[in-house]
């Protein structure tokens, strides 16, 4: 393991203010959106969407990182030129989903446990080869009755800890990402006290792993209330909220946190970050920035619509998503950037 690259990469990955593109969707998940849009369920269908998305003009202005999954990491522009090296000819940095998805958990009804450690040492000296620099493993944590249970947290801790060993050890970065899911009418502060409770298992075990803090970047969800409880609160309740929960969790030596945006709307997404910035820059040892997979995607996706007519006019939805996003890891962002 050479720390000293380890950090390099995890410092560039977010550098100029920059943050992460996740666009990792599993063939399921990119088929659904596609059939919601009347867009053929192919290879060549999802390898377009990507080409354009991989070639937009100006992503790399706001994008350091992309996070690929396993299909579209093999994938090519319509020229030859595999997608990690089209990435990297823009100044992005291509990574790669490893887990193999979150599974019921056994003895645990109502909780999952995600599943991929099997042969992942193999995986990961396959995906240096195609060009990965860093990787992320996805655990889910869900809010509920007498959930989560302390075996689910630490079942997941474990198996985060170990992949981000794994990945070390090839030379890769980890981003890892525990994320309590937005599901469910829990208030903002039980999303608060199961979030502490979640990191805290997590750098526990990173630490017992002897996982490199300063060679890694973290993937949480903001805490928020639930998407059907009663009381929504306000921008700067969540910016606070998250913050605290981060400064009593993270250790400062963990360079980058990178959001996920959870099924938050692509304004929200981009408010609640930019109230962070803003409001706490000061305080915060880490880089506060985004991974966004849908909320930077979405608007994009729903103007080209299969349709290649429409790729100049869905790119700049993409790339003015990414830009807003980028302003708002700064505090810069405004809702004046929307109409703009």
């Amino acid at each position: 393991m050479n720390t000293q690259d380890l950090m390099n990469t995890a410092m560039l990955m977010v550098a100029g203010d920059k943050g992460l593109l996740a666009m990792d969707e599993s063939t399921g998940t990119a088929n659904k959106r596609f059939a919601a849009l009347g867009i053929p369920q192919t290879e060549e269908a999802r390898r377009t969407y990507r080409e354009w998305i991989v070639t937009a003009p100006g992503l790399g202005d706001s994008i350091g990182g992309a996070i690929l999954s396993d299909e579209n990491i093999r994938q090519s522009l319509d020229d030859g030129t595999p997608f990690p090296k089209a990435l990297a000819n823009v100044g992005i940095v291509a990574g790669i989903k490893v887990d193999a998805g979150a599974k019921p958990m056994a003895g645990h009804p109502g909780e999952k446990i995600t599943e991929g450690l099997d042969g992942l040492r193999e995986r990961l000296a396959d995906y240096v080869r195609l060009g990965a620099k860093f990787a992320k493993w996805r655990a889910v944590i869900t809010i509920g009755p007498n959930i989560p249970s302390l075996g689910c947290l630490e079942a997941n801790a474990h198996a985060l800890a170990r992949y981000a060993a794994l990945c070390q050890e090839a030379g890769i970065v980890p981003i890892v990402e525990p994320e309590v899911l937005m599901d469910g009418d829990h208030s903002m502060e039980r999303c608060f006290a199961v979030t502490e409770e979640t990191l805290r298992t997590v750098f526990a075990a990173l630490a017992t792993q002897s996982v490199f803090l300063e060679g890694m970047v973290l993937k949480p969800n903001m805490v928020l209330p639930g998407l059907a409880c009663p009381t929504q609160n306000s921008v700067d309740d969540v910016a606070d909220a998250t913050v605290a929960c981060l400064l009593r969790t993270v250790p400062a030596a963990v360079p980058a946190i990178a959001f996920l945006s959870g099924g938050q709307s692509s304004e929200l997404a981009s408010a609640r970050l930019n109230a962070m910035n803003l409001r706490h820059r000061g305080r915060m040892p880490w880089a506060l920035t985004f991974s966004y997979a849908r909320a930077i995607q979405q608007p994009a996706l729903d103007i080209w619509h299969g349709d290649a007519t429409h790729v100049a006019e869905a790119q700049k939805a993409l790339v003015h998503r990414a830009a807003c996003n980028r302003a708002a890891r700064k505090g810069a962002y405004t809702d004046a950037m929307e109409t703009a």
